[in-house]
């Protein structure tokens, strides 16, 4: 099972890599054997080009190295927290998205203008607050303790991403490939946000009834969108 892990995650950061979300090494994606309590994520650094399933690195929970030659992503300690606040979620992703990015950097949520967004996420996608000097000192433990604190009442399956202030976006799902096509969703979202107040700083908000409609026809118990 953790071979088969280890090539669903390789493919995943992959995928991040070709859908324009990830240069360079700006990003990572993981996921999670939850009954064995094992994590399996991208290593630090290796270009997404490079990348093979043996070079994926498990660690458990608490964050020790139980397979793998290389040293984990460093956001490995902010996707742990998700795992352990989230137990619904199967798999993270972090990446530095250009427009996604760019609301973080301002510190300012994603408003949902329209129903492409709201068919995603279930209204405006939240920001963080900033770190507080003496947080840095664990730092990436404690970004992912302040994702867990704006995001708490939320449904995790219902807002699926978060931006970090001054930093960039996370995202997750059920599993590693969801949490990519999140981060995919998410800057389109961002994108046309962007564009819709260039036009109109005044654009409002999408409606919350059909924000509601839109959101519940592709998700929960009465969705009737797609083949299931």
């Amino acid at each position: 099972m953790l071979d088969a892990l280890r090539e669903k995650v390789c493919a995943a950061n992959r995928q991040l890599a070709r859908s324009g979300l990830a240069v360079l090494t700006w990003g990572n994606t993981s996921g999670i054997d939850r009954e064995r309590g094992l994590v399996v994520i991208k290593p630090s650094g290796i270009p997404y080009e490079q990348l093979e399933p043996g070079h994926m690195v498990v660690v458990d929970l608490d964050g020790k190295v139980t397979g793998g030659e290389l040293r984990p992503s460093t956001d490995t300690a902010t996707h742990l927290v998700l795992y352990r606040a989230f137990e619904q979620i199967g798999g993270v992703t972090h990446t530095h998205s250009r427009c996604a990015t760019m609301f973080a950097q301002a510190r300012c949520e994603i408003p949902c203008l329209g129903t492409t967004h709201a068919d995603h996420f279930y209204g405006p996608v939240p920001v963080t607050r900033p770190l507080a000097e003496a947080e840095t000192a664990d730092y990436e433990a404690n970004t992912g303790r302040i994702i867990v604190e704006r995001c708490a009442n939320v449904d995790p399956l219902a807002m699926p991403a978060v931006l970090v202030a001054g930093h960039g976006p996370f995202t997750w799902g059920r599993d590693a490939a969801e949490s990519v096509r999140n981060a995919v969703a998410l800057e389109a979202v961002a994108e046309m946000a962007l564009g819709t107040r260039q036009l109109d700083p005044r654009a409002p908000e999408l409606e919350a009834y059909i924000l509601e409609k839109h959101h519940r026809r592709k998700h929960g118990p009465a969705a009737y969108y797609g083949q299931a």
